[in-house]
């Protein structure tokens, strides 16, 4: 009877964890390279930050390989400093990122750590972005995350669109 229950319990968890489950999709009208170098080569991030709008970027450090660490402080229009840090688990290009994403504490100590998924997929001369970010506490982490997202990739579509149309911007790399 304790297994049965047991199950029972890790099947509600496992429903409540794929609700607080985040999965955005954005279409760019832009080349897989040039979208994958967006998030991967410093000038592009510097130029489009990687951040919500009207946040700046005021601390920047990535080193973006499999085990390589970022710490990010993106500034609110308010003066608000917001630090976060993750390390990269996978990076596949130019076709997935993985990473984990903290928030860091009035006293730099990290709180809850999600995963973050971004896969890029070739949709003809367009490319089809999909995040998945899991391991969300509350209901309304996931929503802040969702609006940060959101505005974030709003933000590179803008940036994007006036690469696009330079075309030496657009990365080697494939």
């Amino acid at each position: 009877m304790a297994a049965r229950k047991s199950s029972s319990t890790t099947r509600a968890k496992s429903a409540k964890a794929k609700e607080r489950e985040l999965v955005m999709t954005h279409l760019f009208d832009a080349p897989r390279a040039l979208v994958w170098a967006a998030w991967t080569e410093r000038q592009h991030l510097e130029r489009w930050q990687g951040a919500p709008k009207g946040f700046t970027v005021t601390t920047a450090q990535a080193d973006i390989r499999p085990g390589g660490a970022f710490r990010i402080c993106m500034r609110s229009p308010e003066g608000v400093d917001h630090w976060l840090q993750g390390i990269y688990r996978e990076v596949v290009a130019p076709e997935r990122l993985v990473f984990t994403h903290t928030w860091l504490d009035a006293q730099m100590k990290p709180t809850t750590e999600t995963l973050v998924t971004i896969t890029f997929s070739e949709r003809g001369p367009k490319t089809e972005l999909t995040l998945r970010q899991t391991g969300f506490k509350s209901d309304d982490s996931r929503a802040g995350h969702e609006d940060g997202w959101a505005s974030t990739l709003d933000r590179l579509a803008e940036y994007l669109a006036g690469e696009h149309s330079n075309p030496s911007s657009v990365a080697r790399k494939s």
